[in-house]
């Protein structure tokens, strides 16, 4: 390893989801306790909870973002590398990067390594996005279908574009959305909603595209062009 200059959820849940899309310079972000970190056409940027104030370090072309132990990292395929965000500068070889989990590196040729460079399981093919699911396994959105990673099991449904946190794994989608004790949380491209158990709307308010997850007690989006804005469980914004 070298080193480069560089809340209770309560209503929610006790989990901190990350979402990423998979085509190629489309947003992609990480949520987790700590805050919200995002890529947009190669610029990764973090923002912290809880002034979510921006800070876009210059850096290479960046693949994808994550969090892990609270530190947020950005795949950088030109270094062959992972390197943090913020805070300590730190850098992780790791080979050319496709994607980022909580816990996991996945290279383009589909193997993976942790974060301190060891050697983990990874899947056959690139993956184009990679997710650490709320049961704990790992998960990757390789050619539309969604790859449970530690027995590279096929899960149902294809034509996914996004990997989406839910309590009990991963779900494919093509809108962004997070499922908390409150409910779904998702943005149709033109509102961010509030569904119930049963698919009823119960709040919704005006918001381009975007992603969505959790920090801390706040429900928090991004959107392509670097707005982060912060709501309550009920969608009032902070």
């Amino acid at each position: 390893m070298r080193f480069l200059p560089a809340l209770l959820l309560g209503a929610l849940t006790a989990c901190a989801p990350t979402l990423s899309s998979s085509p190629a310079g489309a947003l992609r972000a990480a949520f987790s306790e700590a805050g919200v970190a995002w890529v947009v056409n190669g610029r990764a940027c973090v923002a912290r909870a809880p002034s979510f104030q921006a800070a876009c370090p210059a850096l290479p072309a960046t693949v994808d973002v994550a969090w892990h132990d609270g530190q947020a990292w950005a795949g950088v395929p030109s270094l062959a590398a992972v390197v943090t965000l913020d805070g300590v500068p730190r850098t992780v070889d790791v080979g050319r990067v496709a994607a980022l989990s909580a816990s996991r590196v996945y290279r383009e040729n589909g193997s993976a390594v942790e974060y301190s460079g060891a050697a983990a399981s990874g899947v056959l093919g690139m993956p184009v996005a990679a997710l650490t699911g709320g049961d704990g396994l790992e998960y990757v959105l390789r050619a539309g279908q969604v790859v449970r990673v530690p027995d590279n099991s096929v899960q149902p449904g294809a034509g996914f574009t996004l990997l989406n946190w839910v309590p009990d794994g991963v779900r494919g989608g093509t809108v962004p959305e997070v499922v908390t004790s409150a409910g779904t949380y998702r943005l149709t491209g033109l509102n961010l909603e509030r569904v119930d158990a049963a698919g009823v709307v119960r709040a919704s308010v005006p918001h381009g595209p975007g992603r969505v997850g959790v920090v801390g007690p706040w429900l928090v989006t991004v959107t392509p062009e670097g707005r982060v804005r912060v709501f309550s469980p009920d969608l009032v914004a902070r």
